[in-house]
């Protein structure tokens, strides 16, 4: 008796497939037509760094090209001649690498205090529903105000040194961070766990070698973006009462209209912040290979 045809389920019915006439040969080297959209695949290497290197050029040569043959005021948008002429006179005077040194040290005291503890606080939310129903909704009212917001009293509380400006990047960090992991742990594989006791690992082992080994590329993922956040902190934590610092740097030039200085400190502040991306992405795939992999 011959069998049944299979009856077509709801999506294939939907989306038939089709045999392709044109099947790719491996050993072609030339890109397909469609490679630029491919859905959740890679790119080749080439296009990727095409790419890359197109999203910061483009907006370069536009920016050249508008300040050059345009009629704009340069007070409103300075050439980029004018911006390296500026940043080679902060330079020379020793103040550009003054404040950045300034702004490193806040945000890195700032932020390196912040995920050091909003870790384990993640990690023990993630883990057990009791601590998650005793921190999340404090966290989650804290979340929504605004870190600012808190510069007065930080400043009654600890003065107009430097404490204020480290404890203002904390407190807009800590809490996502906290959150982030948090969501991170919820979704590891509960046969996971259940494994892990069946073998005889207890609270503990299970908690250093099995769930935080699965969520680390997540922390440094949550880290990675948390640590824009502190550099956007750190320009308003700089107005207090600072001596130096790009976010001062900035400030003083806007009160001037010293539109070449504000450039010079935005491009700063963008380069080291993506040396820092480009920092824990390789941390990422050095720490977690069988993560990198499957992304």
């Amino acid at each position: 008796m011959p069998p049944k045809p299979r009856k077509p389920d709801a999506v294939s019915s939907l989306f038939p497939m089709r045999q392709s006439t044109n099947p790719i040969d491996p050993s072609r080297k030339s890109l397909n037509s469609t490679v630029f959209w491919r859905l959740a695949e890679d790119i080749p290497k080439p296009l990727q760094t095409g790419l890359m290197v197109a999203s910061i050029a483009v907006p370069l040569l536009l920016w050249w090209l508008i300040t050059t043959f345009g009629t704009i005021d340069p007070t409103f948008l300075p050439s980029p001649g004018n911006v390296l002429t500026a940043f080679g006179r902060l330079w020379s005077t020793g103040e550009l690498l003054q404040d950045t040194v300034a702004s490193l040290w806040r945000v890195g005291v700032g932020f390196a205090v912040a995920v050091f503890c909003s870790i384990p606080v993640g990690v023990l939310m993630g883990s057990f529903s009791s601590i998650r129903a005793l921190l999340e909704p404090l966290f989650g009212l804290i979340r929504y105000m605004p870190a600012p917001a808190f510069i007065p009293l930080l400043i009654l509380y600890l003065g107009i040194g430097e404490e204020p400006k480290v404890t203002l990047i904390f407190i807009g960090v800590f809490f996502f961070n906290s959150l982030m992991v948090m969501d991170t742990v919820k979704f590891v594989p509960k046969d996971l766990i259940e494994a892990t006791y069946t073998l005889g690992g207890n609270r503990l082992q299970t908690l250093l070698q099995v769930i935080f080994p699965h969520v680390l590329p997540g922390i440094i993922d949550a880290s990675r973006i948390n640590l824009a956040a502190a550099w956007q902190l750190v320009i308003v934590s700089e107005l207090i009462a600072a001596t130096e610092g790009l976010g001062r740097r900035i400030s003083v030039a806007g009160r001037f209209l010293r539109t070449d200085e504000i450039f010079v400190g935005l491009i700063v502040i963008g380069v080291i912040g993506l040396a820092f991306d480009l920092s824990f992405q390789y941390l990422l795939r050095l720490s977690c290979s069988w993560a990198s992999q499957k992304r």
